[in-house]
């Protein structure tokens, strides 16, 4: 049996810290619950007491059905008591099953920045991971800066790392926190400190400021150690940590080790989730996961890879849940659609599938982008199909923002959307006032339709993402001038059981807001009336 690798996640703290993300609680929990699902041991939410939303976090955390919450802190503070620190009170008020706590492992840092003497400093983890100990958590000790410790005093780097297990450390993390060391480095230290550790009670955490978190993480298990730590998609202060993303597939593809991921196949749909919380696009060159990791131009490639595509692909795409890729060959996405349709639970006949992949590709060249909006993506099979049911069809609408001031003489804005839609034979025409105008449309939509269809009562819109999309060489869309950018507009529904997300793209923000609602109202409908619906009324 393969040797087991623990995985522990750090996006929602270490994440957080990348330039420009802020993580909301909805984020927090959506990302987490991803993660548990994935098959991760360890999700570090935070640093509670830091900022409210962490605060927020660790006092409603999500449930898990296998991984455990971990809250991230500090050893105490030079003369404190553990019962007097407020800054570890915070982490052991939370609702967690482990502490990590960051501790100084590097005798420059333990004088200039802390001020305190060596000797206070081993007090400081030891006292700190036994209090933690004590009061029931499964205690962690980040050794930060580790490496540049070790190399400028090795015995005070070793004596921190006995202290932490003395206090009871359940793991024990090297840290590259300024990622300046590379993997030669990395395992000649590994390698000398088992001659006086149980290096297998050891973890890794990396960053990436000389482009070697990935390689210094496989190194660093290839030495010894259990437990890597890392983020998805490599998100981190400066230029990122290790990539889970990447670590995680070399691990069990490449490196023979065992984890608790049970479905790698899951590995493409995790990183792309995050870009979506993100609203960003993913990284098309990224490792394993990424559009272009195993897509092929044509010519001598593309011809080569067709006849065994062991001759340019490490991996089978599939195993990471990618496809492959010929550019320029009737081939190109057929894998991508068909699994799509396998996830929609659709059953179409082979001879559809150009159909599908021919009305995809123009979509996606006029801005649409699925991976983030499967109920579109449904919906669109439906209509190239011929047995989309839309229920209703709307006319016209018009949404008008009004500034005014109010009673107490300060300024209110507000937003009226007017609606005509054709329902049942009838036309029906609806007015709402919003708190802007995707509320004041969401709002509109609802009145008209939930007098006629009950069951979309429960149903609201929880989260909106808008995205700019410039345009490709040769315009975005049939007839466009190839010049003027759009805009892709996803938004999140859920009736309180399930969930889902719809897409709409327009010039107009509003226009491709209310394509997207529409969307999400359709295919509600669709699934209340079975995915099987006659053609549209």
């Amino acid at each position: 049996m393969s040797e087991y690798i623990h995985l522990f996640d750090t996006t929602l703290r270490d994440g957080a810290q990348t330039l420009g993300v802020d993580f909301s609680y909805a984020d927090k929990v959506a990302i987490a619950q991803a993660l548990d699902e994935f098959g991760i041991d360890y999700i570090e939410g935070g640093w509670p007491g830091a900022n409210p939303g962490d605060t927020q976090f660790f006092a409603e955390p999500p449930s898990f059905r296998h991984a455990k919450l971990v809250a991230f802190g500090m050893t105490r503070r030079p003369g404190r008591s553990v019962e007097n620190d407020p800054g570890l009170a915070s982490v052991l008020d939370a609702k967690a099953y482990g502490a990590c706590l960051v501790g100084k492992a590097w005798d420059f840092h333990v004088r200039d920045a802390l001020n305190t003497t060596l000797e206070e400093n081993l007090a400081m983890i030891e006292s700190s991971v036994a209090h933690c100990a004590r009061r029931g958590f499964e205690p962690h000790y980040d050794a930060e800066h580790f490496f540049d410790g070790y190399k400028s005093n090795p015995d005070f780097a070793r004596q921190c790392l006995r202290a932490a297990f003395d206090g009871g450390a359940k793991w024990v993390v090297l840290c590259d926190t300024n990622g300046g060391t590379l993997p030669d480095e990395v395992h000649r230290i590994i390698t000398a400190l088992a001659r006086d550790f149980d290096v297998a009670r050891m973890g890794i955490h990396t960053h990436n400021d000389t482009e070697n978190a990935v390689a210094n993480t496989l190194t660093a298990v290839r030495a010894g150690v259990r437990l890597v730590q890392g983020t998805l998609n490599g998100l981190g202060e400066r230029c990122g940590n290790a990539n889970l993303i990447s670590v995680i597939p070399s691990l069990m593809l490449k490196m023979g080790f065992s984890t608790s991921v049970h479905d790698l196949g899951k590995l493409k749909a995790l990183s792309e989730l995050l870009s979506d919380r993100l609203n960003s696009e993913p990284v098309a060159q990224a490792a394993y996961v990424g559009r272009a990791a195993f897509a092929h131009k044509g010519g001598l490639h593309g011809s080569a890879v067709l006849k065994d595509p062991r001759t340019y692909e490490h991996i089978v795409p599939e195993l990471v849940g990618n496809s492959r890729e010929v550019i320029m060959s009737d081939q190109a996405g057929r894998a991508n659609i068909i699994s799509r349709l396998t996830q929609a639970g659709l059953v179409v006949e082979d001879a559809q599938i150009p159909l599908l992949l021919d009305a995809m590709k123009k979509r996606q060249a006029q801005g649409y982008s699925y991976d983030g909006a499967s109920a579109s993506f449904e919906l669109m099979v439906h209509e190239r199909l011929g047995t989309r049911r839309d229920f209703f069809t709307v006319s016209r609408f018009r949404v008008i923002d009004e500034r005014r001031l109010d009673r107490r003489n300060e300024w209110l804005t507000e937003s009226e959307a007017t609606i005509t839609l054709q329902l049942r034979g009838q036309s029906v025409h609806t007015v709402a006032v919003g708190r802007g105008p995707v509320n004041a449309l969401d709002r509109a939509l609802r009145s008209a339709l939930v007098a006629q269809f009950a069951q979309l009562g429960d149903v609201r819109l929880v989260d909106y993402r808008v995205r700019i999309i410039h345009p490709t060489l040769g315009g975005i869309a049939e007839g466009g001038s190839g010049s003027s950018a759009v805009t892709r507009v996803i938004i999140e529904c859920t009736d309180g059981v399930e969930t889902w997300s719809t897409v709409g793209v327009s010039e107009n923000i509003i226009g491709a807001s209310f394509e997207a609602l529409v969307d999400a109202y359709i295919w509600r409908l669709v699934t209340y009336a079975g995915r099987s619906a006659p053609a549209a009324d």
